[in-house]
């Protein structure tokens, strides 16, 4: 059937026999040509291949160029895993006019993979007058587009705190920040809080000690039951359903009250690097 498709070019003549008809915009979202192709992405455009072909059948006009993402992160990580570099002084050492070249080299020879992989899933897309993200034509219509929205007033500068890779020395996208995700252990704490206008500590759990250097506050659940107990000398007040949990017998309930209560009592901080200079 492939042969048969390509040989007399059914895909081209599917959409010469549709010229002048109401069109169907599709936009490839170009592939990142930094490795061969995996199970996901035969996934991503097989969903990718529906609409044009379904629209397609509908009598539109759908012309489907393709596109490769071939400049970026992804792909300076793969040559830099081929070189067995891992910073950026290595990188102006090896030299960047050189490493650039050895990017565009990968990409291209990935291409083929994916060219080959694309033909075979019956993707029906145009790789023959494909884009490519690293020719100057691409890179100066990006600026023209750019320009374009400033123009019109469309663009603003803003703050926004994003995760950040020393090692590569750039921001990390979201998707980028969750492929590393991994659950781990890590070390929480309890510790004692002096209230300051009585004989009494709030028992805290934390699971970012690290925090408790600029400590300043407390949460408290205005509906939950509290109580105070004495233990060994001291009262704690702590949350009444993990009383029996956290606090080994013997041990005396002195009050039962609602976290409501709480709300607005000053404690002693561990430390005083940080003074709050009004109430929560």
């Amino acid at each position: 059937i492939l042969e048969f498709w390509k040989k007399d070019k059914i895909f081209q003549r599917s959409l010469k026999n549709r010229e002048g008809n109401k069109k169907f915009i599709f936009y490839e979202g170009p592939p990142t040509a930094n490795a061969k192709p995996g199970v996901h992405h035969v996934l991503a455009r097989a969903f990718k291949d529906i609409f044009p072909r379904y629209k397609t059948m509908k009598g539109y006009y759908v012309s489907r160029k393709g596109g490769w993402d071939t400049h970026g992160l992804p792909v300076e990580i793969e040559i830099e895993k081929k070189l067995g570099i891992n910073s950026k002084t290595e990188i102006e050492e090896f030299g960047v006019k050189r490493f650039n070249e050895l990017c565009r080299k990968s990409v291209l020879e990935y291409i083929k993979d994916w060219i080959e992989m694309t033909d075979r899933i019956a993707f029906w897309i145009d790789t023959s007058d494909a884009y490519f993200t690293f020719t100057n034509d691409y890179i100066e219509t990006i600026w023209w587009i750019l320009k374009q929205i400033y123009d019109k007033d469309l663009l603003y500068q803003g703050y926004k705190v994003i995760a950040y890779c020393p090692r590569c020395g750039t921001p990390l996208s979201s998707h980028e920040v969750a492929q590393g995700y991994r659950e781990v252990e890590d070390p929480s704490v309890y510790v004692k809080f002096k209230l300051k206008d009585e004989d009494s500590y709030f028992l805290v759990w934390t699971t970012t000690p690290w925090t408790l250097l600029s400590n300043v506050a407390l949460a408290i659940n205005p509906d939950e039951d509290y109580v105070k107990i004495s233990k060994n000398d001291e009262r704690l007040i702590l949350a009444k359903t993990l009383l029996e949990e956290i606090v080994k017998q013997p041990f005396k309930t002195l009050e039962t009250f609602k976290g409501s209560s709480l709300i607005g009592k000053r404690y002693k901080p561990l430390f005083n690097y940080i003074t709050p200079e009004k109430d929560c």
